[in-house]
């Protein structure tokens, strides 16, 4: 009766795709149609196994990248779903800007289908969401890292912390800032009163877009500091 109903429902109001605002045919569970997940890039190998930035070859093994091999990374590995461009792009602005809350759901599953098999989620002791200074928060009302971070935990079971890891200084913003300038700019920006909390831990950050590093390598380090077992990074895009 439910599925009839269902289907009354579709035929007479198709959903509409969250990203391109389309009607959907064939519905997808995700929300988002068919033609906007074919045109999604995904970053595929070979990839550089700490950072996951993707190499422009396109041929050969998964390798360190110049910048992790004469950088200090606090994270054991950073992933991400697929390039910051087109579909994920406008995914994310309408998320984050037009408060179109209802694509957390289906990004969440792209972040956790697409990465199956080079992230055990279920070995994480806990998830934790890049945190937004209150400033920011109150002008934007939430934070995205959260609501990604939900969907991901409701899945598998992990405890989600978004209160230990604050952000205490309000930074200005980073985006035209050179790599430098980024880390300079995000330094001291996290505290974590409660460290013991996360001795002997495995953490994973969530956030949605990977750009320099900056900000979750300074997360990373934090966390490190508290002696944490293990630092891993999920993000829906990654900007190259």
């Amino acid at each position: 009766m439910v599925q009839f109903f269902n289907a009354f429902l579709d035929f007479f109001f198709p959903p509409r795709c969250l990203i391109c605002e389309k009607d959907i045919i064939n519905a997808q569970p995700q929300g988002i149609c068919e033609p906007c997940l074919s045109s999604i890039r995904y970053i595929s190998s070979p990839i550089c196994f700490k950072c996951g930035i993707p190499f422009n070859s396109g041929i050969g093994r998964d390798h360190l990248c110049g910048t992790c091999l004469t950088s200090r990374v606090y994270f054991t590995k950073a992933r991400a779903v697929g390039f910051y461009e087109g579909v994920l792009q406008e995914a994310i602005h309408r998320l984050k800007y037009n408060r179109k809350t209802l694509l957390a759901k289906p990004l969440g599953a792209l972040m956790m289908g697409y990465h199956l098999g080079s992230i055990d989620f279920k070995s994480y002791d806990f998830l934790i969401p890049v945190p937004l200074h209150f400033k920011r928060l109150r002008e934007r009302g939430f934070n995205q890292a959260l609501f990604l971070a939900r969907y991901i935990g409701k899945r598998y079971g992990i405890p989600i912390d978004y209160m230990s890891l604050k952000r205490i200084k309000w930074e200005s913003p980073q985006i035209n800032l050179s790599k430098e300038e980024r880390e300079r700019n995000v330094k001291g920006v996290f505290s974590l009163p409660n460290e013991s909390r996360f001795r002997d831990k495995s953490i994973l950050l969530i956030d949605d877009v990977y750009t320099s590093g900056a900000t979750v390598n300074e997360c990373s380090r934090v966390l490190t500091k508290a002696e944490t077992s293990r630092v891993d990074v999920l993000t829906l895009c990654r900007a190259v």
